[in-house]
């Protein structure tokens, strides 16, 4: 296939197909994916939830994803063409994800996300819009993604066969283009696909932590106006802010433990611009520390009252979509100073 761009004059220009090996390694084609998940699959895009994923048996797996449905998906990249041994590398890849709990799946998108206080269900549920009575079971099945420049025919051959008897198989071809003007395409196709014992411990790379000047330069104004006086708040009190990929928690330091006492996203966040507490999430307070259930309630009843924080799953959520007063800054900062009092009271669980 040949592929033109358009000029200004009318005139075609040409894009010449350029093997994309030959100047590429295969991290940048993960990169890209991890940033356009909507063309891997033939009926929904995915949730990438991990990177470089040690299996047990030694491998690695390229991207670790989620569908609409909760079923894990397992991406395996090529930079060129497809070897024989495509498919038996990413059939062990997937009996390796069988193993995988729900509560794993969840560390391993902390890890990825850098952010211990996310949860899976909450977090699937945002991604994918899900109605509030849409239930998900995690990791019923599990799916199989091949990504290649060329997909061989035995590669094809094999994954209709294995779609045949119910193993669902997706076979992805790509083409990359380069104009003399330096402009890139990359085109993809699906060319199959479109008809209908536990790991002890799962490992995943990171995405780059935000820095302090991209966070605030995704806020709104609304946003900053309160993002601000939390960050201020948190330098008063020597109070460790841990940044993530998308946002930042707000802690309190116990001998060198970190207890989270908020997380704060931007509006490019899946959570999109808002505050969530973390009474009940790994990273917080009722996971980390010795304070009572009874004076957590109480913390909880106390956040719902100043009429800011809204039950979002396991936690409470303040969505900053308009202008906050001075005042309801200083009802979420007072429900801060509470928060670690309670816990420096407490201390961390023995």
């Amino acid at each position: 296939m040949r592929v033109y761009g358009v000029e200004p004059d009318g005139k075609f220009r040409e894009y010449v197909p350029t093997p994309f090996q030959a100047e590429h390694e295969e991290a940048i084609l993960e990169d890209w994916l991890e940033e356009n998940p909507d063309g891997i699959l033939e009926d929904s895009k995915v949730l990438i939830i991990g990177r470089q994923i040690n299996t047990n048996l030694g491998s690695r797996i390229d991207l670790l994803a989620l569908d609409r449905d909760g079923d894990v998906v397992a991406i395996e990249l090529k930079r060129d063409r497809t070897p024989r041994d495509t498919l038996a590398q990413a059939l062990e890849y997937a009996s390796f994800a069988e193993q995988i709990d729900t509560n794993q799946l969840e560390a391993i998108l902390q890890s990825y996300l850098n952010d211990e206080s996310l949860t899976l269900a909450e977090y699937h549920r945002k991604y994918f819009d899900l109605a509030p009575d849409e239930a998900v079971a995690f990791n019923k099945d599990q799916r199989i993604v091949i990504v290649g420049q060329r997909v061989t025919s035995e590669v094809r051959q094999t994954a209709s066969f294995l779609r045949s008897k119910g193993i669902r198989v997706t076979c992805v071809e790509f083409s990359f283009f380069q104009s003399n003007g330096g402009t890139n395409l990359l085109s993809q196709e699906i060319v199959v696909g479109g008809e209908p014992s536990r790991p002890q411990r799962v490992f995943s790379g990171s995405l780059p932590v935000i820095t302090f000047e991209d966070f605030l330069g995704a806020l709104d104004e609304n946003g900053k106006a309160v993002f601000n006086q939390v960050l201020q708040f948190a330098q008063a009190r020597a109070m460790p802010i841990h940044w993530g990929t998308k946002g930042f928690s707000l802690n309190v330091n116990l001998d060198g433990t970190h207890v989270a006492v908020l997380c704060c996203y931007p509006p490019t966040s899946v959570y999109k611009q808002s505050i969530y507490t973390t009474l009940m999430g790994r990273g917080g307070m009722s996971v980390k520390t010795a304070v009572p259930e009874d004076e957590i309630k109480r913390l909880w009843n106390k956040a719902e009252a100043t009429g800011l924080f809204r039950p979002a799953g396991r936690e409470l959520r303040c969505s900053i979509d308009r202008a906050f007063t001075d005042a309801e800054i200083r009802k979420i900062l007072s429900w801060c100073e509470e928060v670690a009092t309670t816990i420096g009271n407490h201390g961390l669980k023995e």
